[in-house]
């Protein structure tokens, strides 16, 4: 069931930590609202956990970040504020992927590529329930001595998809396994720590000295001269490298990494990362290199693509599915990490479709 793709607000945030939540949670305090009742839903669902359960969990985050990262606990003080909640239930949105022990299973296909030697285009469809579309935004943040990021997230989150102005990039893929150690960092944390990095290694010298990530995830990294594919788990980690087509993809499970217990992959995750990377290799045997890599041409050839629906890189809703587990691709990005030419385009709901947005251009200032 197809309908056409909601309008996102595009928020641009200036200021300290504290101003900047503020901000955000004033300006989406509906949606944030409509987050945690459809978060608490699925929690119920999903983790069999009712919402003083979530609380209780989300406390335990709450005195990690308070301690490791002061700035960003300010800023989600500002967002509790700002949308009239307690700090608690955001910092339990910020960290739904760590309280649901990993039983939320997104799809999402993420696919680096090489340019050249300067430059990487990073790009990957988003896939999540429905009902959580109307609750994305745009954000532009800025504060002093940080680079300014540019990125799309969920209302009351403060870390996801997108690159800032160093030329740093991050994609997300969820991936459905334990443990969950909730001293360590959130993922939906470490990709905001990454978006205030200057390259790819200080991003990765930072989540190392914080002591890692708190659940299974998998982080596509790039910035204008490196990508790497960060397959974390609590218990160690993997980074892949580019192949020799100068590529990573990735789907929902780990290719490499076997730091984890009980692993219960999406199904139909094995099939869409080969798959994606067919395309993405048939495009650089057919010549396409350099900036023959647009986003215009990735939408087309590769994110819009239906083979093996409803699983497919473009995903469908799967009627069989519960509602609040049924998935399908809410998003699609694809980001220039060049500096000389930094930027990036979003298309909100289904590339190829017909029903998506028209391409939303990032800045948009």
């Amino acid at each position: 069931m197809h309908t056409e793709a909601p309008e996102l607000p595009k928020l641009v945030l200036r200021g300290t930590p504290k101003e900047i939540g503020l901000q955000h949670g004033y300006r989406l305090q509906q949606q944030i609202k409509s987050q945690l009742s459809i978060y608490e839903e699925m929690f119920e669902y999903t983790a069999k956990m009712d919402w003083p359960a979530v609380l209780q969990l989300a406390e335990e985050f709450r005195a990690s970040l308070e301690c490791k990262t002061p700035h960003l606990y300010a800023e989600m003080q500002g967002i509790a504020k700002g949308a009239g909640v307690g700090v608690l239930h955001i910092v339990a949105l910020n960290c739904r992927s760590e309280i649901s022990f990993g039983s939320f299973s997104d799809g999402c296909t993420s696919l680096s590529w090489k340019k050249n030697d300067n430059a990487r285009v990073l790009s990957q469809n988003w896939d999540w329930i429905a009902r959580i579309q109307k609750n994305l935004a745009l954000m532009d943040i800025e504060t002093s001595g940080k680079p300014r990021i540019c990125m799309v997230t969920e209302a009351g989150i403060i870390g996801k998809i997108g690159f800032n102005s160093a030329g740093v990039g991050t994609c997300l893929n969820a991936i459905k396994a334990r443990p969950c150690i909730s001293s360590k960092i959130p993922i939906h944390i470490a990709l905001r720590l990454c978006l205030e990095s200057t390259s790819v290694a200080s991003a990765l010298e930072t989540l190392s000295s914080l002591g890692g990530v708190a659940s299974s995830q998998h982080i596509l990294i790039a910035d204008s001269t490196t990508s790497f594919g960060l397959e974390l788990s609590p218990l160690g980690d993997v980074h892949l490298k580019e192949d020799e087509y100068g590529m990573v993809t990735h789907t929902n499970h780990f290719i490499e990494n076997r730091n984890v217990k009980e692993p219960s992959w999406a199904k139909g995750s094995p099939a869409r990362l080969e798959r994606a990377q067919h395309l993405a290799r048939e495009l650089a045997n057919n010549g396409i290199k350099d900036d023959l890599i647009t986003p215009t041409l990735l939408r087309d050839q590769v994110f819009s693509d239906t083979c093996n629906a409803p699983q497919s890189i473009c995903a469908q809703e799967d009627p069989t599915v519960h509602p609040i587990r049924r998935t399908s691709t809410l998003f699609n990005i694809v980001m220039n990490l060049d500096k000389q030419n930094l930027g990036a385009e979003v298309v909100v709901g289904q590339p190829g479709s017909g029903k998506e947005s028209p391409v939303i251009k990032m800045p948009w200032m």
